[in-house]
Protein backbone atom coordinates (compact mmCIF):
# COMPACT_ATOMS: atom_id res chain seq x y z
CA UNK A 1 0.00 0.00 0.00
CA UNK A 2 2.97 2.69 0.92
CA UNK A 3 4.50 1.72 -2.35
CA UNK A 4 1.40 2.40 -4.28
CA UNK A 5 1.19 5.24 -2.54
CA UNK A 6 4.71 6.88 -3.39
CA UNK A 7 4.45 5.66 -7.09
CA UNK A 8 1.02 7.80 -7.12
CA UNK A 9 2.94 10.98 -5.18
CA UNK A 10 5.94 10.79 -7.22
CA UNK A 11 4.74 12.74 -10.51
CA UNK A 12 3.16 15.51 -8.52
CA UNK A 13 6.47 15.90 -6.18
CA UNK A 14 8.76 15.96 -9.70
CA UNK A 15 6.12 18.26 -10.78
CA UNK A 16 6.19 20.44 -8.09
CA UNK A 17 10.27 20.42 -8.73
CA UNK A 18 9.54 21.49 -11.95
CA UNK A 19 7.77 24.21 -10.78
CA UNK A 20 10.22 25.53 -8.60
CA UNK A 21 12.83 25.71 -11.22
CA UNK A 22 10.72 27.37 -13.31
CA UNK A 23 10.69 30.15 -10.33
CA UNK A 24 14.00 29.84 -10.30
CA UNK A 25 14.90 30.42 -13.88
CA UNK A 26 12.20 33.41 -13.65
CA UNK A 27 14.83 35.09 -10.87
CA UNK A 28 17.71 34.14 -12.89
CA UNK A 29 15.88 35.88 -16.07
CA UNK A 30 15.07 39.03 -14.07
CA UNK A 31 19.28 39.26 -13.23
CA UNK A 32 20.11 41.35 -16.16
CA UNK A 33 16.91 43.56 -15.37
CA UNK A 34 18.35 45.09 -12.72
CA UNK A 35 20.17 48.13 -13.57
CA UNK A 36 16.41 49.01 -14.89
CA UNK A 37 15.32 49.62 -11.08
CA UNK A 38 12.10 50.20 -10.64
CA UNK A 39 10.93 48.49 -14.10
CA UNK A 40 12.63 45.20 -13.08
CA UNK A 41 10.47 45.38 -10.08
CA UNK A 42 7.74 44.71 -11.83
CA UNK A 43 7.74 41.46 -13.34
CA UNK A 44 9.05 39.89 -9.94
CA UNK A 45 6.78 37.01 -8.84
CA UNK A 46 6.03 38.87 -6.03
CA UNK A 47 4.26 41.93 -8.34
CA UNK A 48 3.17 39.41 -10.86
CA UNK A 49 1.40 37.57 -8.38
CA UNK A 50 -0.40 40.52 -6.11
CA UNK A 51 -1.10 41.97 -10.40
CA UNK A 52 -3.11 38.27 -11.22
CA UNK A 53 -4.88 38.71 -7.18
CA UNK A 54 -6.62 41.92 -8.29
CA UNK A 55 -6.76 40.53 -11.45
CA UNK A 56 -8.74 37.62 -10.94
CA UNK A 57 -11.64 39.89 -8.60
CA UNK A 58 -12.42 41.75 -11.46
CA UNK A 59 -15.29 40.65 -13.90
CA UNK A 60 -14.00 42.49 -16.79
CA UNK A 61 -11.06 39.58 -16.76
CA UNK A 62 -13.65 36.62 -16.99
CA UNK A 63 -15.35 38.69 -19.95
CA UNK A 64 -12.06 38.55 -21.66
CA UNK A 65 -11.74 34.61 -20.95
CA UNK A 66 -15.05 33.83 -21.81
CA UNK A 67 -14.60 35.59 -25.44
CA UNK A 68 -11.18 33.87 -26.03
CA UNK A 69 -13.06 30.70 -24.68
CA UNK A 70 -15.52 30.95 -27.30
CA UNK A 71 -13.15 31.48 -30.67
CA UNK A 72 -11.59 28.93 -29.49
CA UNK A 73 -14.53 26.70 -29.66
CA UNK A 74 -15.49 28.22 -32.52
CA UNK A 75 -12.29 27.52 -34.47
CA UNK A 76 -12.16 23.72 -32.87
CA UNK A 77 -15.62 23.62 -33.98
CA UNK A 78 -15.11 24.32 -37.66
CA UNK A 79 -12.08 22.21 -37.72
CA UNK A 80 -13.61 18.81 -36.45
CA UNK A 81 -16.17 19.57 -39.66
CA UNK A 82 -14.15 19.84 -42.07
CA UNK A 83 -11.05 17.82 -40.92
CA UNK A 84 -12.99 14.13 -39.61
CA UNK A 85 -14.69 13.75 -43.27
CA UNK A 86 -11.62 14.95 -45.07
CA UNK A 87 -9.50 12.57 -43.11
CA UNK A 88 -11.80 10.07 -43.56
CA UNK A 89 -11.62 10.56 -47.04
CA UNK A 90 -7.83 10.39 -47.42
CA UNK A 91 -7.21 7.51 -44.92
CA UNK A 92 -10.06 5.82 -47.27
CA UNK A 93 -8.77 5.84 -50.63
CA UNK A 94 -5.21 6.13 -51.83
CA UNK A 95 -6.63 7.93 -54.66
CA UNK A 96 -8.28 10.65 -52.72
CA UNK A 97 -4.42 10.15 -50.22
CA UNK A 98 -2.12 10.97 -53.36
CA UNK A 99 -4.06 13.85 -55.04
CA UNK A 100 -4.60 16.00 -51.84
CA UNK A 101 -1.12 15.22 -49.77
CA UNK A 102 0.75 17.40 -52.07
CA UNK A 103 -1.83 20.31 -51.62
CA UNK A 104 -2.56 19.28 -47.75
CA UNK A 105 1.57 19.50 -46.93
CA UNK A 106 1.85 22.83 -48.59
CA UNK A 107 -0.99 24.80 -46.73
CA UNK A 108 0.01 22.89 -43.66
CA UNK A 109 3.03 24.76 -43.69
CA UNK A 110 1.91 27.84 -44.18
CA UNK A 111 1.97 29.84 -40.81
CA UNK A 112 -1.47 30.70 -39.78
CA UNK A 113 -0.41 34.26 -38.54
CA UNK A 114 0.99 34.71 -42.30
CA UNK A 115 -2.64 34.70 -43.43
CA UNK A 116 -3.71 37.41 -41.09
CA UNK A 117 -3.63 40.85 -43.53
CA UNK A 118 -5.30 38.47 -46.00
CA UNK A 119 -8.12 37.20 -43.70
CA UNK A 120 -8.77 40.87 -42.30
CA UNK A 121 -8.80 42.43 -45.69
CA UNK A 122 -11.26 39.92 -47.25
CA UNK A 123 -13.16 39.29 -44.06
CA UNK A 124 -12.84 42.60 -42.19
CA UNK A 125 -12.15 43.17 -38.71
CA UNK A 126 -13.57 41.48 -35.77
CA UNK A 127 -14.40 37.51 -35.05
CA UNK A 128 -14.47 36.53 -38.79
CA UNK A 129 -11.28 36.41 -39.26
CA UNK A 130 -10.11 35.37 -35.99
CA UNK A 131 -12.43 32.32 -36.41
CA UNK A 132 -10.95 31.60 -40.04
CA UNK A 133 -7.35 31.49 -38.44
CA UNK A 134 -7.98 29.51 -36.38
CA UNK A 135 -10.07 26.99 -37.85
CA UNK A 136 -7.10 26.78 -39.97
CA UNK A 137 -4.56 25.77 -37.90
CA UNK A 138 -6.57 23.39 -35.98
CA UNK A 139 -7.69 21.79 -39.33
CA UNK A 140 -4.76 19.83 -40.00
CA UNK A 141 -3.64 17.98 -36.78
CA UNK A 142 -7.07 16.77 -36.88
CA UNK A 143 -7.01 15.39 -40.85
CA UNK A 144 -3.86 14.11 -40.46
CA UNK A 145 -4.55 12.21 -37.14
CA UNK A 146 -8.21 10.99 -38.62
CA UNK A 147 -6.89 9.50 -41.71
CA UNK A 148 -3.93 8.11 -39.90
CA UNK A 149 -6.40 6.50 -37.94
CA UNK A 150 -8.66 5.02 -40.86
CA UNK A 151 -5.08 3.43 -41.97
CA UNK A 152 -4.80 1.62 -39.33
CA UNK A 153 -7.92 -0.21 -39.05
CA UNK A 154 -7.98 -4.01 -39.18
CA UNK A 155 -9.51 -4.61 -42.41
CA UNK A 156 -10.61 -8.23 -40.80
CA UNK A 157 -13.13 -5.33 -38.66
CA UNK A 158 -14.59 -3.97 -41.80
CA UNK A 159 -14.78 -7.67 -43.71
CA UNK A 160 -16.88 -8.81 -40.98
CA UNK A 161 -19.35 -5.99 -41.30
CA UNK A 162 -19.68 -6.35 -44.86
CA UNK A 163 -20.50 -10.00 -44.85
CA UNK A 164 -22.69 -8.98 -42.13
CA UNK A 165 -24.88 -6.94 -44.49
CA UNK A 166 -23.88 -3.69 -42.34
CA UNK A 167 -25.23 -0.40 -44.65
CA UNK A 168 -22.51 2.32 -44.68
CA UNK A 169 -23.74 4.24 -41.70
CA UNK A 170 -23.63 1.44 -39.88
CA UNK A 171 -20.46 1.14 -40.73
CA UNK A 172 -19.31 4.09 -40.71
CA UNK A 173 -21.00 5.49 -36.73
CA UNK A 174 -20.60 1.43 -35.45
CA UNK A 175 -17.28 0.83 -36.82
CA UNK A 176 -15.35 3.08 -37.96
CA UNK A 177 -15.21 6.22 -35.87
CA UNK A 178 -15.48 4.30 -32.87
CA UNK A 179 -12.12 2.99 -34.00
CA UNK A 180 -10.48 5.85 -35.02
CA UNK A 181 -12.30 8.03 -31.51
CA UNK A 182 -8.77 7.62 -30.08
CA UNK A 183 -6.33 9.24 -32.99
CA UNK A 184 -9.50 12.12 -33.12
CA UNK A 185 -8.91 12.71 -29.90
CA UNK A 186 -5.50 13.04 -30.23
CA UNK A 187 -5.87 15.55 -33.20
CA UNK A 188 -8.07 17.68 -30.63
CA UNK A 189 -5.62 17.58 -28.21
CA UNK A 190 -2.40 18.57 -30.73
CA UNK A 191 -4.86 21.50 -32.21
CA UNK A 192 -5.93 22.76 -29.00
CA UNK A 193 -2.54 23.65 -28.24
CA UNK A 194 -1.60 25.23 -31.35
CA UNK A 195 -4.89 27.20 -31.24
CA UNK A 196 -4.47 28.61 -27.90
CA UNK A 197 -0.48 29.46 -29.00
CA UNK A 198 -1.78 31.99 -32.25
CA UNK A 199 -4.65 32.93 -30.21
CA UNK A 200 -3.13 35.96 -28.70
CA UNK A 201 -1.64 37.63 -31.37
CA UNK A 202 -5.20 36.83 -33.57
CA UNK A 203 -6.93 38.41 -31.12
CA UNK A 204 -4.83 41.69 -32.13
CA UNK A 205 -6.57 42.16 -35.29
CA UNK A 206 -8.88 45.06 -34.77
CA UNK A 207 -10.92 43.50 -31.85
CA UNK A 208 -11.90 44.64 -28.20
CA UNK A 209 -12.16 41.53 -26.03
CA UNK A 210 -9.77 38.67 -25.48
CA UNK A 211 -6.92 37.91 -24.12
CA UNK A 212 -4.61 39.06 -26.76
CA UNK A 213 -6.59 42.57 -26.21
CA UNK A 214 -6.31 42.48 -22.61
CA UNK A 215 -2.46 41.89 -23.43
CA UNK A 216 -2.17 44.67 -25.74
CA UNK A 217 -4.00 46.78 -23.17
CA UNK A 218 -2.07 46.53 -20.20
CA UNK A 219 0.81 47.24 -22.55
CA UNK A 220 -0.61 50.47 -23.51
CA UNK A 221 -1.50 51.21 -19.92
CA UNK A 222 2.00 50.66 -19.04
CA UNK A 223 0.49 48.25 -16.30
CA UNK A 224 3.71 45.55 -16.83
CA UNK A 225 2.98 43.87 -13.59
CA UNK A 226 -0.17 42.77 -14.94
CA UNK A 227 1.05 42.06 -18.26
CA UNK A 228 3.09 39.88 -16.74
CA UNK A 229 0.09 38.19 -14.76
CA UNK A 230 -1.68 38.07 -18.00
CA UNK A 231 1.17 35.99 -19.28
CA UNK A 232 0.93 33.76 -16.23
CA UNK A 233 -2.84 32.97 -16.59
CA UNK A 234 -2.95 32.34 -20.72
CA UNK A 235 -0.44 29.90 -19.54
CA UNK A 236 -2.43 28.04 -16.55
CA UNK A 237 -5.78 28.34 -18.70
CA UNK A 238 -3.41 26.76 -21.89
CA UNK A 239 -2.29 24.43 -18.93
CA UNK A 240 -6.13 23.49 -18.01
CA UNK A 241 -7.32 23.13 -21.56
CA UNK A 242 -4.86 20.38 -22.51
CA UNK A 243 -5.79 18.94 -19.03
CA UNK A 244 -9.26 18.15 -20.17
CA UNK A 245 -8.00 16.59 -23.69
CA UNK A 246 -5.56 14.23 -21.47
CA UNK A 247 -8.58 13.16 -19.35
CA UNK A 248 -10.44 12.47 -22.45
CA UNK A 249 -8.48 10.30 -23.83
CA UNK A 250 -7.57 8.13 -20.94
CA UNK A 251 -10.90 7.54 -20.11
CA UNK A 252 -11.44 6.39 -24.08
CA UNK A 253 -8.70 4.40 -23.13
CA UNK A 254 -9.65 2.76 -20.04
CA UNK A 255 -13.10 2.28 -21.38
Amino acid sequence: MTRIIRQAALPWLLGGVGILTLLLLWWAWLGPLDGLGRLGNLFTPQATLASLTELLGRAELYEHIAASLQRVLVGLGVALLLGIPLGLLVGASHYVEWATTPVFQFLRMISPLSWMPIAVMVLGVGNKPIYFLLAFAALWPILLNTASGVKQLDPRWLQLTRSLSATRRELLFQVILPGIFGNILTGVRLAIGILWIILVPCEMLGVSSGLGYYILDTRDRLAYSELMAMVVLIGFLGFFLDALARIAYRRWAKG
